[in-house]
């Protein structure tokens, strides 16, 4: 399984969300320090859930990466943030 996939699954999971996009950013990434060149390091997701509602940006932010801590953990080296309400 991809890290895109898990990150994809993950998110489903824990946010039932409305809308979900989750970039592959690594191909932009390539060479620099810190990246492993693994092709499966740098994501961008945006999240649209009503679990984020009444959420500062910051909380938003800190739900995500509880919910990916497995993740990034295992080889996401960045990962943005765009984390909504409806």
């Amino acid at each position: 399984m991809t890290m895109e996939t898990r990150i994809r699954e993950r998110l489903e999971k824990s946010f039932s969300p409305t809308r979900l996009e989750v970039v592959n950013q690594s191909q932009l990434h390539h060479g620099h320090a810190g990246s492993p060149n693994s092709g499966q390091s740098h994501f961008s997701v945006h999240v649209v859930s009503a679990r984020f509602a009444g959420c500062s940006r910051l909380k938003r932010h800190q739900l995500v990466n509880e919910a990916l801590a497995a993740e990034l953990r295992d080889g996401v080296h960045a990962l943005a943030i765009k984390a909504e309400a409806p």
